[in-house]
């Protein structure tokens, strides 16, 4: 395990990359698996995950720019004082505000890395990219916002709310009433 005050400029952008990479793949992951019973909050999922595609090929340019076309592979659990997190995106069926709840979890603790990696980063270019990049990841959750009073109608809402009843009740209370 790598300690993050370790890191060189080219690692941090490794890791950043490696990141931004992984939280798109979570977000798709997120999407797939609320497709079926919550589209419009999917095709959410989906834009977020467009987002954070557009972040790594910003800091893939700028990594190639600095350092070349080879990216060493790093990763948060290589570095110690990132937080595991249980990988919510596996457990089917998927829990509407349980995902709400991941996602914003995830930009906080991408802000803070970005804040974080800025304040050590020597090279001005790297420093102003990480600093936007944070300021980005900050206003993830109001984009998540538009993109909800966008794409989530108030009928694809009140759809999503009776499909979330009926999956609750069948999950929990229907189980639990056949077991009286």
């Amino acid at each position: 395990m790598m300690r993050f005050s370790d890191l060189s400029e080219q690692q941090i952008l490794a890791l950043a990359i490696s990141n931004e990479e992984e939280d798109s793949r979570i977000y798709r992951a997120f999407a797939e698996g609320l497709r079926e019973q919550y589209p419009a909050s999917a095709k959410v999922f989906d834009e977020m995950a467009d987002e954070e595609v557009r972040h790594r090929a910003m800091l893939f340019d700028l990594y190639r720019d600095k350092f070349g076309d080879y990216l060493p592979l790093i990763r948060r659990q290589d570095v110690t004082g990132f937080i595991y997190k249980k990988p919510l995106w596996l457990v089917r069926p998927l829990g509407l505000a349980e995902v709400r709840k991941y996602a914003a979890e995830m930009e906080y603790e991408t802000a803070r890395f970005y804040r974080r990696a800025a304040e050590a980063a020597r090279d001005a270019s790297i420093r102003e990219l990480l600093d936007k990049l944070a300021e980005a990841e900050d206003r993830h959750e109001t984009y998540a916002e538009q993109l909800q009073e966008q794409i989530l109608t108030k009928t694809a809402r009140a759809e999503e709310d009776e499909t979330a009843r009926r999956m609750f009740v069948l999950q929990y209370v229907q189980p639990g009433l056949a077991g009286l």
